[in-house]
């Protein structure tokens, strides 16, 4: 009988290997390279490179301070190969059709399975539906390695938490939810994850579990966030300011502090479609969740409807009105372009002829080209714009000297739009 990581010592003979080394990866990498002999791998050669170098293109992670003990970063996952635990997360988006696109998952599968040994562990973090991993995942891992499910290797589930943008909650202050293919693996999973993890670790009873746990938590923010944006747009033909209704709502107890505004990003915007997928196959259409979604795929090209309406009863001609968006990324404070909704107002507002620019501090110009096919502009014109639309209240744009700068950009006669009410001590025209 192969030996099984279970009867490794976490001080000891355990080798990490991280696949994957993004947003969620590297801050991983980092946490457990002070705990054990740590090693990483990333299919873009050039985030490998960077990382080097100590540039962390997403902000989630710290500079290393001297005597820090870092992951040994590898452009080939062969590299990985003396590995005992692997760790995979990459992400799972979905396709034009809101279908689960889970093939960086069977890639990355295949490619830890070719380095599989008797007695390793692979656990995955991406965000999945019920029976993923299982389902899945373990096939390819089998695959490749010609080993056995539970005989010559073992799984674990712990789904990533990283809240990017966010500097209060990093990785070792959030709860892991963890798991096991059994209930040696899951102890074991456990425990690894507590030597990283201060703020305590949840060992749920089966991978099945933890994998729904994690696709609901976004979900259920998801649809949330629909009531409110729903709420919005109804307060709006009432002529009433959503925020002041909120506000005097949140008075009662239990009423929950959700807000109105654009729902992009690789988590609350795309983890529900993982669900409804399954649910789909088994038979179950799920209504309420299908809804939430629409809700909230539209709020942009309403936002564009809202700044246009205002340029019209200000008689501000739309066509080849110069209109200002500011920020582009998905959401406040972090750079992550993936899924972003700014870009339905940006389009919307260029199918009614204005000409749009976009600026974001935060953003990588070429990846903002390259993935979205706009322009940024680095210094947008003073007294030059009919309409200002602060689409991402980034920490620059809503300090006292951002919201100068706003007042600066727009024209004496102007319209100026916030998406998420954020501009405190500026005169808007209209707000979500």
């Amino acid at each position: 009988m192969p030996s099984s990581p279970l009867q490794q010592s976490v001080d000891g003979t355990t080798r990490i290997g991280v696949v994957g080394l993004g947003y969620v990866g590297w801050p991983l990498a980092l946490a457990f390279a002070a705990q054990f002999p740590t090693r990483g791998f990333d299919i873009d050669v050039g985030r490998v490179e960077a990382l080097r170098r100590g540039e962390d293109a997403t902000g989630e992670s710290e500079a290393p301070v001297d005597g820090q003990r870092l992951p040994v970063l590898v452009d080939d996952i062969a590299g990985l190969a003396d590995c005992t635990v692997y760790i995979i997360t990459v992400p799972t988006p979905v396709d034009e059709a809101n279908r689960p696109d889970l093939s960086p998952l069977r890639q990355a599968s295949r490619a830890v399975g070719a380095l599989l040994k008797p007695g390793d562990l692979v656990v995955y973090e991406s965000t999945v539906y019920p029976g993923t991993t299982e389902e899945v995942c373990v096939p390819e891992l089998e695959a490749a390695s010609g080993l056995a499910f539970n005989r010559d290797f073992t799984c674990g589930y712990s789904p990533e938490r990283i809240n990017p943008g966010d500097r209060t909650r990093r990785l070792a202050d959030i709860v892991k939810v963890t798991s096991g293919s059994t209930a040696q693996a899951g102890a074991f999973v456990d425990a690894l994850y507590r030597r990283i993890i201060t703020a305590g670790t949840h060992l749920a009873p089966s991978m099945r579990v933890a994998e729904a746990a994690k696709v609901i938590e976004n979900t259920q923010r998801d649809v949330n966030i629909a009531l409110v944006n729903e709420l919005a747009m109804i307060f709006n033909k009432m002529g009433l300011d959503s925020r002041d209704v909120l506000a005097a709502a949140a008075t009662k107890w239990n009423f929950l502090p959700f807000t109105p505004g654009l729902v992009g990003g690789h988590c609350i915007g795309v983890d529900p479609y993982y669900l409804t997928h399954k649910a789909t196959v088994l038979g179950y259409h799920p209504e309420l969740i299908l809804a939430a979604r629409r809700i909230n795929n539209r709020m942009g090209i309403f936002v564009a409807h809202q700044v246009l309406r205002l340029m019209a009863r200000k008689r501000i001609n739309v066509v080849d009105a110069r209109v200002l968006v500011l920020g582009v990324t998905f959401k406040e404070n972090c750079p992550d372009l993936r899924n972003t909704r700014v870009m339905d107002i940006v389009n919307e507002l260029r199918e009614a002829h204005a000409g749009v620019d976009v600026h974001d501090p935060l953003a990588d110009p070429a990846l903002a080209r390259r993935e979205l096919g706009v322009s940024l502009v680095a210094a947008p014109e003073v007294a030059a714009y009919d309409a200002v639309v602060l689409a991402v209240p980034h920490a620059a744009f809503v300090s006292e000297a951002g919201r100068a700068d706003l007042r600066r950009w727009a024209k004496p006669h102007s319209v100026v739009y916030d998406t998420k009410s954020a501009l405190e001590g500026v005169e808007v025209d209209g707000r979500l």
